[in-house]
Order: structure tokens, then sequence, then C-alpha cells
């Protein structure tokens, strides 16, 4: 029997309700999250199963959106919270970077701040420099939270139930051009470990380490070059820290060649991470040198034809790798 095909964001709302059921704890809360669905869709039909006790239309105020989930977090509670866009975060950095971030440590481990945060991120879809950014690099750099970038309906659904569940704070970033995609994703109960990568597709010329909406991208790109010859392997880490550099050292040990590709801008993103611990952890494995596909430091501009040029396309993945093969 074939799999049921769902979309990323139908994928979404079925993680948080199914959650919701399990544990009376778990609650929503956001703007427009409620009888509206999620400015995305994505949290839709959610309100109508559960009320307004546990789907909460927020006033538009970041701050005390984040402030108001870390102190039920703290009290025992397991909030989800929805900010619209990741270019918004930035309204609450002091709640994220200085508080929540920090509290369960401060605390001496106690009281868990089990809270997600989610948040619509990356660009394709012409809406301008403040709301088409992807800051997973900023939320990595902070101790004390987790950072997950899901790139398909079924790791997203498995990831966010683990993220849930996790009683540390967890920033979910949902790259906003796949919501609409399908994919196969199972009806029985399943759930994704934080912090294990996954190998895409199976190859020996080249790795790409790549994620959100460049892997699909990635992936399209090593069906071409497949019929050139060219074998690519493809990685997804789909947490980002914990970042698991093991599955992707052994990667780069097999194939001698390392490209990683991200939508996020090229200077200090998590692209420069990866590469830094591989040139620790596999630097006599290497045959060529590392290659970054990102954006380049620039504002992405709200035109769709400029919009495309300046955000990595498959056929920049395809001249990378045929630079260095």
């Amino acid at each position: 029997m074939p799999q049921r095909q769902i979309s990323y964001r139908e994928a979404v709302s079925e993680a948080i309700k199914e959650e919701m059921a399990r544990d009376d704890r778990v609650f929503l809360m956001g703007e427009d999250v409620g009888v509206l669905g999620g400015a995305f869709g994505s949290t839709k039909g959610i309100y109508d199963v559960f009320g307004g006790e546990r789907v909460l239309d927020t006033p538009i105020s970041e701050t005390a959106i984040v402030g108001y989930a870390l102190g039920a977090a703290m009290a025992g509670m397991r909030p989800i919270v929805e900010i619209m866009r990741v270019d918004w975060m930035t309204i609450c950095m002091d709640e994220i970077v200085n508080q929540t971030a920090k509290m369960r440590y401060l605390s001496g481990g106690h009281p868990e701040v089990a809270l997600v945060i989610r948040a619509t991120a990356e660009g394709g879809i012409g809406l301008g420099g403040q709301h088409s950014q992807s800051f997973e690099a900023w939320f990595a750099h902070v101790p004390g939270l987790k950072v997950v970038m899901p790139s398909t309906p079924y790791d997203v659904k498995g990831l966010l139930k683990a993220a849930i569940r996790d009683p540390n704070p967890v920033i979910f970033l949902e790259p906003g051009v796949l919501y609409g995609v399908s994919g196969p994703v199972p009806e029985e109960e399943y759930v994704i470990p934080l912090g294990e990568a996954e190998v895409k597709r199976e190859g020996k010329d080249v790795t790409i380490v790549a994620w959100g909406t460049l892997l699909p991208k990635t992936l399209n790109a090593a069906q071409t070059l497949a019929t050139d010859g060219v074998e690519v392997e493809v990685v997804d880490p789909r947490t980002l820290r914990p970042l698991d550099i093991a599955t992707i050292v052994d990667s780069v040990k097999k194939t001698g060649k390392l490209i990683v590709a991200h939508e996020a801008m090229k200077t200090c993103g998590m692209g420069a991470e990866i590469v830094a611990l591989v040139q620790e952890r596999a630097f006599d494995h290497l045959d060529a040198p590392i290659q970054r596909v990102a954006t380049p430091d620039v504002i992405i501009p709200v035109n769709r034809s400029l919009e495309r040029l300046v955000l990595p396309q498959e056929e920049t993945i395809v001249e990378t790798v045929r630079s260095i093969v």
C-alpha cells in the first residue's frame, strides 16, 4: 500500500494536535494561530479541537508572547509559540537569548524549560528584505537552545513531536516555501530524535550537506549530475544544534569532497561552522577545497526575478560540484 501524502503545513498541524491530545500541559499561542489557523495555515483546525483555553491568540507583541511562554514553561507547562517570521524574533531576542536559553542552567537544572518557538524562515516567495531571512546560525550560537530546521513533511512531523517533548527550549524553523510541498507521512505514531542527521541520497563522488529550501534543490541537482556520471551524497543535518557532525564526517571520508549549501547569508552562516568541524576532524580525507553555496551578503530583493538571482538555485549547486569533481 502506498503511504499517504500530506503537505508540510499539514504535518506541522498534525504533530501539534497529536501532542496536545497526548499531554494536556501542551498549549499553543501566537498571533492569529486560533480561528484563522496561522498566517501560513500551519495551525488550521487546532482551535476547533481544543478551543480558546489551549489555543491562545495573542496581541502583536513578540516580547510578551515569549515572556509569557517562558513563565508558563517554568511553571510546568509545555507551550508551543508561533512567531510568524523568524525576522520578528529579533524583537524578542532578550527573552530568547538572555532568559529562555539560560533559565534552566541558572536554576540548577530545575525547573525544566520545555518551550518550542516556531517561526517561518527563508525567502523564495517575494516578501523582501524584512521577511525573507534565515537566522539559524544566530540561535545555534547560543548555549541552552536547540535549533531544528526540517525540510520534508515526514521530518517536520517527527522532529516537532520530539521538540515538544524535549525538556529544553527549542527553536524550530520552518522554510515558508516548503509549506505546500507534499510527501509521504505515515499515520502511525513516530518521533525523530533531535541531533540525528540523515543521508537523503547515497553517492561516492562528493558530499553535499544541505537543509531548508536548499535540500530539495540539492536533490534535484544531484539527479542532474547523475546523468553525467557524478554521484552526489546528500546529507540533511535536520537538527543544527546539537549537530550530528559524525554522520557528515563519515560521508566526507567516503567521498573526499564537501559542499555545504544553505539559503542563509554566507558570512558566519552554519556552513562555516560545518566547514571548520570537517577541517578539524577529516582534513586528511579531503581531496579538494571545501565549497559553500549560500546567499551573498546582500539584502533580499522583493522583486521575484531579482530574488531568484540572489538566492542559491539548482544550477548554482551543479556548477559548484562540477568545479571540484
